[in-house]
């Protein structure tokens, strides 16, 4: 694995096949960030519903939640903040992953461009093998497993 320097940056690596591992694991990280966002925001997603069909009710009346994997019997007097906090967390971390996944974007910018990488589609194998000579420089990266 490579270690860091000072500046935040990695190391030198030594060969093409290196620059490549490192890269596909920048893609790969950015591709769970993506993941982790999805998964959050669909989770502040339900939260807003329960909130809403709640809000309206009789404050006094039952309302069953699930603690741990037990559903516990409490009041929407009770359970509605909890909610609520629990969705305004959500979306603070949320934010956060989305802070993170703009710096990773950035890295990956910058080390494409560092090492000249380049994306090859799937439509251009064949142009593109045509037109590429044999001695030029930078890596050439198959088609991505997911869009950015």
């Amino acid at each position: 694995m490579a270690s860091k320097s000072g500046s935040g940056g990695l190391r030198e690596p030594p060969n093409e096949q290196a620059v490549l591992n490192i890269y596909e694991g920048m893609r790969s990280e950015l591709s769970q960030i993506y993941s982790n966002i999805t998964e959050l925001e669909m989770q502040v997603s339900e939260h807003s519903l329960v909130i809403n069909a709640i809000q309206p009710l009789d404050q006094s009346r039952k309302c069953f939640r699930m603690i741990g994997g037990v559903l516990v019997e409490r009041t929407i007097k009770e359970v509605l903040p909890a909610v609520q906090r629990n969705k305004e967390g959500l979306e603070e971390v949320v934010k956060k992953l989305y802070e993170t996944l703009e710096k990773k974007k950035k890295d990956l910018t910058e080390f494409e461009a560092k090492y000249k990488i380049r994306i090859r589609k799937q439509d251009d194998n064949k142009e593109e093998g045509n037109k590429k000579e044999g001695n030029a420089q930078g890596v050439l990266v198959g088609a991505a497993s997911s869009s950015q």
